[in-house]
């Protein structure tokens, strides 16, 4: 019984703690349109050459503290891998510029958009690339979320493509990324790496150019451009805790802190408008994710309630075996 205890706890521990580094994940990634709008200055451009720059260092520190080396080397000798990480690699290039386009041109509101849009996004993209079916529930939950989007495009008057191009430019990478055998740090090493010498270029010809900010004003501006190396690892690291000890559909959930928060502090915050038009176009979106969620939730009641009759059946399937002294397995 003590044994059975102390596992228990420790499975308790290692949820609540996973739980905690969920949350962590999700409230970094909605403040962090607060640390690109403090770098506004800085062009778009100039800012993801940095953030390669720094999230590389900030990673190879992390390797060199918890031994990753062995783990980076045998991903390199995965060729499946590497054609994946080549794939993503410019994905997640797009994802983070446009991203960092929105938040510095005060289009924030957009960009919280994208990322409400994702899951909807991923099921269209499993419709279309893998054939996959949709249920009558998750026809109306598009419906709806596309009632919500034609709706900003009339009622707004404006075509959303920087939300629809972070939907569609995360979705597939995460396709990407689920389909290479890679650690979330490993792959971010890798895909910096091919990144890495793009961004010198790009930084030597813009200060040969006399355009590069970084060096030329203090060393506080100076740090704040390094710091993007730690605001983007340290959610990605924060998920990678998570995602090992919590379920999907609790990873479904928390996944909707970021962009909640992000469009908080765009419109309390930064004063972005958010006008009865948007309020509607949101009203409609957020049901449509309110029905897709509630029918997630629903067939995965019903799984576990399939799997727990089908256990109990052969339990008893075992114990009636024992008693006549027959072997059904």
């Amino acid at each position: 019984m003590a044994e059975i205890s102390d596992g228990a706890d420790r499975g308790w521990v290692a949820t609540n703690l996973g739980l905690i580094g969920g949350i962590a994940a999700y409230v970094a990634w909605g403040l962090v349109p607060l640390y690109f709008q403090a770098a506004k200055q800085i062009p778009p451009k100039e800012m993801l050459a940095h953030r390669v720059i720094w999230s590389l260092i900030v990673v190879s520190v992390l390797f060199s503290l918890t031994g990753g080396r062995s783990r980076l080397a045998g991903s390199i000798r995965d060729w499946k891998a590497i054609r994946l990480l080549f794939l993503s690699t410019p994905l997640i290039v797009l994802n983070w510029y446009v991203f960092i386009y929105g938040v510095t041109s005060g289009q924030t509101v957009q960009t919280s958009l994208g990322y409400f849009l994702l899951p909807l996004v991923n099921v269209m993209i499993g419709m279309v690339l893998f054939r996959e079916r949709l249920s009558g529930m998750q026809w109306f939950a598009l419906s709806l979320v596309a009632s919500g989007v034609s709706l900003m495009i009339v009622g707004v008057g404006i075509f959303p493509w920087i939300a629809l191009t972070l939907a569609v430019s995360f979705s597939m990478y995460g396709i990407c990324r689920k389909l290479a055998p890679v650690d979330s740090d490993v792959g971010l090493f890798i895909e910096t790496l091919l990144m890495l010498p793009f961004a010198l270029v790009m930084l030597g010809i813009w200060e040969s150019d006399g355009d590069l900010h970084f060096g030329h004003y203090s060393r506080a501006f100076d740090l704040l451009i390094a710091a993007s190396g730690i605001v983007t690892t340290f959610p990605l690291l924060c998920f990678a805790y998570a995602i090992r000890r919590l379920k999907f559909i609790t990873i479904g959930f928390l996944q909707y802190i970021a962009p909640t928060l992000a469009m908080a502090t765009a419109v309390l915050i930064s004063g972005e408008p958010f006008t009865m038009s948007h309020a509607r176009s949101f009203a409609l979106i957020w049901l449509g994710l309110i029905v897709f969620l509630a029918d997630a939730v629903r067939k995965l009641r019903s799984t576990s309630a399939r799997q727990e009759r089908v256990a109990a059946s052969r339990k008893a399937e075992r114990f009636v075996g024992d008693e006549t002294g027959s072997t059904l397995y």
